[in-house]
């Protein structure tokens, strides 16, 4: 088993835009297998803007889906997932054993937090109008998004389920 790259190859310091913002995801979830991180966490308010649509993104979760792994999304609304997002959707459906979503009520969207959180690298936008933001390896700045993010989780409930039964 290779061992996990160095997460300063990451991206670090602040970013502006929403191109800059769609690579930071992009280059996480292409290094997320390599970098081992056994958990994820995405929270966004509606994940529009995420590039969840794109083959590559898909390519890589494939790559890192595998038996102890999880992700963790948290949204306002999943709305624009099957709307915009039918690669994730395709996806979710086939790993659905590794993934929760949730729905944060208790927040209003504007407000809402954007973030991916790794164990060992982080993103936040900080300016969701500006598309602003920073990303980081530095423990202090994870620890208090993964508090954030925990309680957002704490007041939230099941949400986006990968596939709807019906009788």
């Amino acid at each position: 088993m290779a061992l996990p790259e160095d997460p300063a190859s990451l991206p670090q310091g602040a970013f502006a835009g929403p191109t800059a913002f769609a690579e930071h995801v992009r280059n996480a979830l292409s290094h997320a297998d390599s970098q081992g991180w056994a958990e994820m966490v995405w929270s966004d308010a509606t994940f529009e803007d995420w590039p969840l649509y794109e083959k590559a993104v898909v390519e890589s979760l494939n790559a890192w889906s595998r038996k102890g792994r999880k992700l963790t999304l948290l949204a306002h609304h999943f709305d624009a997932m099957r709307r915009i997002h039918h690669r994730f959707v395709d996806w979710r459906v086939r790993w659905d054993h590794l993934v929760e979503c949730r729905v944060c009520k208790g927040i209003e969207e504007s407000e809402f937090p954007s973030a991916l959180w790794t164990p060992t690298w982080a993103m936040r936008r900080l300016d969701l109008q500006r598309c602003t933001g920073v990303a980081s390896v530095e423990p202090r700045m994870r620890l208090l998004l993964r508090e954030e993010l925990e309680e957002r989780q704490r007041q939230s409930s099941p949400g986006f389920p990968a596939s709807i039964l019906g009788l």
